[in-house]
């Protein structure tokens, strides 16, 4: 019986915010944050000491503001208003609270009355700070995602307006996919228009497009499904602006752009906290494994080097995250190097294997190597396994929604290798098996599920005679 990514994830869903700003974190945080370390200062001024009443004290506030407001493009005075009245709430709710549970007594009045105007003003300075420190924050997360819009009506025109206007979002608008004659489409020239729906996934694929908004009607069913089908061969997230919903969703779920909803198609698990916690393993699992293998890393690399001539390590081009091309190294296993437009796999008994290098595949020490590639950034410990360029080119063109894979680091190991497909692919429909549980993972990605493949792996490497 075949065990699904969803079955293993047996604990209920949480909702998540859906946003991978580094600013709506630090949001959510620093209020709460603010009136909690607020408290212990002035606890520490006037009792000497954090006592535990005010350690308590201290989880009932965190517990009633978190996640903390959006104020970040709130006026000056917008801010002073919501930040007090807000905190008038929270002040009497544990006032009234004390009082009746005659739990007020185990506090010094000083400190509580210096807390009441102590707090709402850090809180003050804290929102103040965030505000300057905004524009570094973007900078420190990168390029702007690329986006367009299918469908130039209404609620279209409202998301692109929102978009333009927006002065911490990451995303840059890059104009309207509309198949309309101009002389209907209400635009103007803030509304750029790239092409037709006929062309979107060609416009996607080769303007660096990033997100991609439907906007489109209920009634276009048909046709939105046709456009998803041809957005599969593209690493673009897609996301419905309209109150609809389809299945078999790569990470769907209700979220909001610039305040508009918004439900995602086809997203990366690693959004927002999750992606801290998923490049956080990586690094840690990566570093402690590197130190433990070095000595065999060094055996391995004299070994190939005085077995046949020719390079240490094999660098090969492999598509990695959003489909952008990264250099993957691996122990050279073969007589050959090959990298280019055709690249013929691994079978049983090849004669370019090297005698060295049939144990090393065997055994899957070939790909050690990699963890420097996840520390590099370039690849994670676990994911779907990244082919060779040639290979992607030909099997994106045989298989519906092979580029969505795409959509996360390729990795060391994954999901589809220890469930039997590890090794060749010399048939289609192995492939087809391979992707289909690629997208399993994405839908069902967790830390738990990750920990499971690797314990998964380290059992099957030693007996498993698929990989030639």
């Amino acid at each position: 019986m075949t065990l699904s990514a969803a079955a293993l994830n047996r604990s209920a869903e949480h909702p998540t915010l859906g946003k991978d700003n580094l600013l709506s974190l630090f949001e959510s945080a620093i209020c709460p944050g603010a009136l909690i370390t607020s408290l212990w200062a002035t606890a520490y001024y006037f009792e000497g000491e954090i006592l535990p009443a005010y350690l308590l004290l201290a989880v009932l506030t965190f517990a009633l503001t978190f996640p903390g407001e959006s104020r970040l493009q709130n006026t000056f005075g917008a801010v002073l208003i919501d930040i007090f009245s807000n905190w008038v709430w929270i002040a009497g709710l544990l006032g009234v609270t004390g009082y009746a549970t005659g739990y007020i007594k185990e506090f010094s009045l000083n400190a509580l009355t210096t807390w009441l105007w102590a707090a709402p003003a850090t809180e003050i300075v804290a929102s103040l700070g965030l505000q300057l420190a905004a524009p570094w924050v973007l900078k420190l997360q990168g390029h702007k995602q690329r986006a367009l819009i299918v469908g130039m009506n209404e609620q279209g025109l409202a998301l692109a307006t929102k978009l333009q206007n927006s002065k911490y979002s990451r995303i840059e608008f890059a104009g309207f996919i509309d198949s309309r004659n101009t002389e209907r489409l209400n635009t103007t020239p803030s509304h750029t228009l790239l092409g037709k729906i006929s062309e979107l996934a060609h416009i996607a694929q080769h303007s660096r497009i990033q997100i991609i908004y439907l906007s489109l009607p209920m009634a276009s069913q048909p046709r939105i499904l046709q456009i998803l089908d041809e957005l599969k061969d593209t690493t673009a997230s897609i996301y419905f602006v309209p109150d609809m919903f389809v299945t078999d969703l790569i990470q769907g779920h209700p979220s909001s752009v610039c305040g508009m909803p918004v439900i995602s198609v086809c997203e990366t698990p690693f959004r927002g906290f999750d992606g801290v916690v998923k490049r956080m393993s990586d690094i840690v699992f990566s570093i402690l494994i590197l130190l433990m293998i070095a000595p065999i890393l060094v055996v391995i690399a004299v070994a190939v080097k005085l077995g046949s001539p020719g390079p240490i390590i094999f660098k090969q081009r492999r598509y990695g995250l959003d489909g952008e091309e990264i250099l993957v190294y691996k122990f050279r296993s073969m007589t050959v190097t090959e990298d280019g437009g055709v690249v013929t796999q691994a079978k049983k008994n090849d004669s370019r294997i090297t005698p060295l290098g049939a144990i090393l595949r065997r055994t899957s020490l070939d790909e050690l190597p990699q963890f420097i590639n996840v520390l590099q950034g370039r690849m994670s410990i676990v994911g779907p396994r990244p082919h060779a360029v040639a290979h992607n080119e030909l099997y994106r063109k045989l298989i519906k929604g092979y580029m969505v894979r795409h959509k996360v680091k390729p990795g060391i190991t994954g999901w589809a290798q220890v469930n039997g497909y590890r090794g060749e692919t010399e048939t289609l429909d192995k492939m087809q098996g391979r992707i289909d549980y690629d997208l399993d993972y994405l839908r069902n990605w967790s830390l738990r599920l990750d920990i499971h493949i690797i314990l998964k792996t380290v059992r099957l490497v030693a007996k498993d005679q698929q990989a030639y």
